[in-house]
């Protein structure tokens, strides 16, 4: 069972989501299209999230830098690892620590096309939230009209108990900073590499 979101809707995540891990997974098409047996490149998408816990303090999980956060340590959120092809069946995941969630104010979650073409459709993205003992959320990233690189997929909130709420976004920006500013976070950014 599945729950798939429509832009703009919200929804609460079980209570349940406590007593263990949220996993918030990103995968798309690995198939490349190509003009007479030239293959495209690739497209190398980066799953990724900007952070606020409750003391204030704010910060990004990403690839880029290493970034790849911690579950038992501030930010108490942690990427598994960089897919930079899409050839994994199991695609990147981001992990909230539920134990944690009394800690964390918001979780933007977003992608970036790292490197390959801008081609949205071509990747398909989906993202599916898994929480213990409740049913799987969907966010498609379905709107295809943008040449920008990034896309905020969902904000995960916390209504001031140990309970998250998840809003489908899909909004898409030209580079990390416009989106910060969109959703005021106020992060210094400069440029990097993995």
């Amino acid at each position: 069972m599945a729950v798939e979101l429509r832009k703009g809707q919200k929804i609460s995540l079980e209570k349940k989501s406590s007593a263990g891990e949220i996993l918030i997974n990103l995968n798309w098409n690995r198939k490349t299209k190509g003009f007479l047996f030239k293959k495209s490149k690739p497209i190398d998408l980066d799953l990724s999230c900007l952070y606020e816990l409750k003391n204030g303090r704010k910060g990004c999980v990403q690839a880029i830098g290493r970034k790849f956060g911690s579950l038992t340590d501030i930010p108490y959120i942690s990427l598994d690892g960089d897919d930079r092809s899409g050839d994994s069946e199991k695609g990147e995941t981001l992990r909230i620590n539920g134990l944690k969630i009394s800690e964390i104010r918001r979780v933007l979650v977003y992608t970036m096309i790292y490197d390959g073409i801008v081609n949205w459709k071509e990747a398909d993205g989906i993202v599916t939230v898994k929480c213990p003992d409740g049913e799987n959320i969907i966010v498609r990233l379905d709107d295809y009209s943008t040449n920008n690189t990034i896309c905020a997929i969902a904000l995960f909130e916390n209504n001031g108990s140990d309970l998250l709420s998840v809003e489908k976004i899909v909004k898409f920006f030209e580079n990390s900073k416009s989106m910060d500013d969109a959703f005021h976070w106020g992060l210094v950014w400069t440029h990097g590499k993995k």
